[in-house]
């Protein structure tokens, strides 16, 4: 699975994303859309991560997805 592919299933997806990043708002959940980097911008304030470190969480989910 692609990012095209998430912002498309964004609606399907968004459940679980939330369920692993749950200090981030359901509100926060529908304004991102799907976008990896507005999900990433908060998975790093919410979880005061580094960026790189917020890149590699976010595309961990990723991967974990394509099962």
């Amino acid at each position: 699975m692609n990012w095209d592919q998430i912002e498309g299933k964004w609606k399907q997806l968004k459940g679980q994303a939330q369920a692993k990043w749950g200090e981030i708002s359901g509100d926060d959940w529908d304004t991102i859309d799907g976008r990896r980097e507005q999900i990433v911008g908060l998975v790093q304030e919410r979880y005061g991560k580094e960026r790189a470190d917020a890149e590699k969480e976010v595309d961990g989910w990723l991967n974990s997805l394509r099962g």
